[in-house]
């Protein structure tokens, strides 16, 4: 059987799939929580606003306990699944450069599945709300979306070998990514409405059953894995060694200046994926509360039109890399991510609200572009370090990136809830002060053109 090396289809499923179940995973909880606290049916009705006026009403005041507690158990849930998820994310990525980038593909799929299952299991027989710590628990075993994407930019990176396709195809992925979880969070609702949590779950399902079957049968490796390496026994300790060993010898053997400027990338990554993750998780709190008051009509809307946002980031990035450097589309996308936020901090109306989204509309292109000029620095067979290290700190960052502006915006919401979008807005001037740096010590988009040659001839003349 011919295999291919299309990685989107993977990508398009695996997304939606998970998108899907999210949205409703929080309010088969929100449920739960009200019906076992309160011993009465959960009554929803499309036509009334969330933003309940009498505050001594008991039907308000209710309404606030559930919310709380359903925050402190999702938090709980998504700190139970990351810690698992960070260690796997790490270990299978980064042995993806010998072993393969199909397992860090399959395992997160399978997990997913396993998820799906259980969740269909609990929504039927309407098991315990605990068993799902332990779902998660199990699902970050697999390794979850951090491995996921993980193994997928590295697969992408490993297929192109021109640097302006690399950034193109890594910015389809974003796009793919981008596009589908919101168009899936929009139909969740129509799904639940359909055919209620249980069989949207085994939907789910379903679809990661097609996904798995694709990836064993019909994905490619990109990395030819020899018939030694099938047949050696590594122990534990051994598979350790080598993970760690290899992301450490990505920079203990690289040039003083590839080493600097990988670490300043990764800070740069880093720090701008805590502000976006942080700001934009706020967005459907701040439209549900006084004065905008938006139903769910409103915020599938808003979601929608955020998503779109996906869509001019990949034409930013598709249009400006064929005239500028890297580093500039990086430049244009922050400041964009700063004027959008700073309107959002002043959006009283519902016009204005949505009209947010006009100055984000290139908010997304620094984090595919930071992930391309990460791939140019590193060798060929070092693509799966670079990965796992870039996995690791979404996991880690967008974890306490979305603790934090919560915890903020729940402290800061009584006197001025666009403080929040403020802080995200003004905590961007790190990542830029940082890129200013590189431009000033000129260490722009050429250099990371020529590190690569440059350490590809040195080994080839060790080796001669």
């Amino acid at each position: 059987m011919r295999k291919v090396l299309c990685l989107e289809p993977v990508i398009f499923i695996y997304t939606f799939a998970s998108s899907l179940t999210s949205p409703l995973v929080q309010q088969f909880i929100y449920r739960r929580l009200w019906e076992g606290e309160y011993n009465s049916t959960f009554v929803s009705d499309s036509n009334a606003s969330y933003c309940e006026q009498n505050k001594s009403s008991p039907i308000y005041i209710k309404q606030k306990e559930v919310q709380e507690k359903a925050s402190v158990f999702n938090m709980q849930l998504d700190l139970t699944g990351a810690v698992p998820s960070l260690i796997v994310a790490f270990v299978i990525v980064a042995n993806g450069d010998r072993q393969g980038r199909k397992r860090s593909l399959v395992l997160p799929s399978v997990g997913a599945l396993i998820a799906d299952i259980c969740l269909t299991v609990i929504s039927y027989f309407s098991l315990s709300l605990s068993i799902l710590f332990a779902v998660a628990f199990i699902t970050g075993l697999f390794g979850s979306m951090a491995t996921f994407l993980g193994g997928g930019f590295a697969f992408i990176a490993d297929v192109c070998h021109d640097e302006k396709q690399k950034t193109t195809r890594i910015a389809v992925v974003d796009l793919i990514f981008g596009v589908v979880s919101g168009l899936a969070g929009l139909s969740s609702g129509y799904f639940l409405r359909g055919i209620g949590f249980t069989w949207t779950f085994v939907t789910a399902s379903l679809l990661h059953v097609v996904n798995i079957i694709y990836i064993i049968f019909f994905l490619e490796d990109t990395v030819g894995v020899s018939e030694f390496q099938h047949q050696a026994t590594v122990s534990c300790k051994e598979l350790l060694r080598e993970t760690f060993s290899g992301v450490y010898m990505l920079f203990k053997t690289a040039p003083y200046k590839k080493r600097i400027l990988i670490i300043v990338l990764l800070f740069t990554f880093m720090t701008y994926l805590f502000t976006v993750v942080g700001g934009s998780s706020l967005f459907t709190l701040y439209e549900l509360d006084e004065p905008l008051c938006w139903n769910e009509v409103y915020i599938g809307y808003g979601a929608a039109a955020f998503t779109s946002v996906s869509l001019t980031s990949f034409l930013g990035v598709y249009l400006l890399s064929k005239c500028l450097k890297d580093i500039y589309i990086v430049f244009i996308g922050i400041f964009s991510y700063i004027g959008g936020m700073v309107m959002a901090a002043f959006a009283k109306t519902t016009l204005l609200m949505f009209l947010v989204r006009v100055p984000s509309l290139l908010c997304f292109m620094p984090i595919p572009v930071l992930r391309s000029m990460l791939s140019k620095v590193v060798l060929t067979g070092e693509q799966g370090a670079v990965f796992a290290c870039i996995a690791c700190l979404e996991v880690v960052t967008g974890t306490i990136s979305l603790s934090v502006f919560n915890i903020l915006y729940a402290a800061t919401v009584a006197w001025f809830s666009g403080f929040s979008f403020l802080l995200s807005a003004g905590l961007c001037l790190i990542p830029l002060a940082v890129l200013c740096w590189l431009l000033c010590t000129s260490w722009n988009g050429e250099d990371l053109a020529l590190l690569v040659p440059e350490e590809v001839s040195s080994i080839e003349s060790v080796d001669s």
